[in-house]
């Protein structure tokens, strides 16, 4: 919803999860110059100044780490509007501000750093510990530990399933700031810890806790493909959700969208009716399958008149062809009857 996001939300292509994962900030950038402007993306939005030396490039965290930061956000004319001592958070994983998620990567251990940033690149959400920046500001950072993530092996199941339901309500929240890479990546990294729990000890309440969160981590990866028309990859979501959980209404309901998107207009039909019956009062259900039936009756319509050559409109061509037709012979009549009358005329002259 949009009050859960900050109303200039967008986010620049570039700090996308792919893109990150793609060019890591490790490899690509240089150490920056004491007390120089480092223009991170050459666009002058992000920009990171050194105000204290660190341990340089050999010290940088990596994506996946737990990293502890002090972190103070100014705004351009020197106002104070937020300190957090010690604040903790994982590196890349789109838990963080893009500025800060990016501009981490490039600091080596205890070094002291200088933000600036547009709100592109530092847009808030509620859930975020930070409050809404209105153009531009400036963050204080400091970067002082970095370590490994728990190992999953070594957490309870009770963990285990805190962890992963806490990263699906992440990757949510970022769903509903349209910011699809890190809603992605961020389920992406759900699965992989429902994924890594043994089944040997599990009880089947709890089993259906991590079944839940899989399919619903499912269902809005399928989501976030129908809106960029990737249908194949949604299809691939839908089918997965649906062998965890065969009657899942909205797995159905994807899967009938992407099928009727695809041309499939039976099996779409098939499909959304099953949805249906599992769930007669789902208005949105109901209006999608009213909408392709009617769809589907059009495009047979059209399909039967194509092959049929189109009946009705070869007999009013026929028609228009004879009335035509009749229209010539009644002129070249008209024309010998005015041709006969003025010879006749003319022969009565001469007598």
């Amino acid at each position: 919803s949009s009050e859960d996001c900050y109303e200039d939300h967008q986010v620049s292509s570039a700090l996308s999860a792919e893109h990150l994962q793609a060019q890591s900030p490790q490899e690509s950038y240089p150490p920056p110059p004491a007390d120089e402007w480092l223009d991170v993306f050459g666009n002058g939005i992000l920009k990171k100044k050194v105000l204290q030396a660190g341990g340089g490039r050999d010290s940088r965290p990596q994506n996946g780490q737990m990293v502890t930061i002090n972190l103070k956000t100014r705004l351009l004319d020197g106002t104070l509007v937020e300190e957090l001592p010690e604040f903790s958070f994982t590196l890349g994983d789109g838990e963080m501000i893009p500025a800060l998620d990016v501009a981490v990567q490039l600091m080596g251990m205890g070094e002291k750093a200088l933000i600036d940033t547009d709100v592109r690149y530092a847009y808030i959400t509620r859930r975020n510990p930070f409050p809404q920046i209105p153009s531009r500001a400036e963050l204080e950072v400091e970067l002082l530990e970095a370590t490994d993530p728990p190992d999953l092996k070594l957490l309870s199941l009770t963990e285990m399933i805190a962890l992963a339901t806490y990263k699906m309500e992440r990757g949510n929240l970022l769903y509903r700031c349209v910011d699809y890479d890190y809603a992605i990546f961020t389920y992406d990294i759900t699965l992989q810890i429902a994924d890594s729990i043994s089944k040997a000890d599990i009880s089947s309440e709890e089993e259906n806790k991590l079944m839940e969160v899989k399919v619903k981590c499912l269902n809005k990866i399928a989501a976030i493909f129908l809106k960029l028309d990737q249908y194949d990859e949604a299809l691939e979501c839908c089918s997965k959700a649906l062998t965890y959980q065969p009657e899942n209404v909205k797995a159905l309901f994807h899967m009938g969208k992407v099928l009727a998107l695809q041309d499939k207009y039976s099996e779409a039909i098939q499909t959304l009716q099953k949805a249906l019956e599992l769930e007669p009062h789902n208005n949105t259900v109901r209006n999608e399958f009213s909408k392709l039936v009617q769809t589907h009756e059009a495009a047979k319509q059209a399909k039967y008149e194509k092959m049929l050559g189109n009946p009705s409109s070869t007999h009013k061509q026929k028609a228009k062809s004879a009335c035509d037709l009749s229209w010539k012979w009644l002129l070249v009549g008209t024309a010998v009857a005015i041709g006969g009358i003025a010879l006749s005329v003319a022969i009565y002259a001469r007598r």
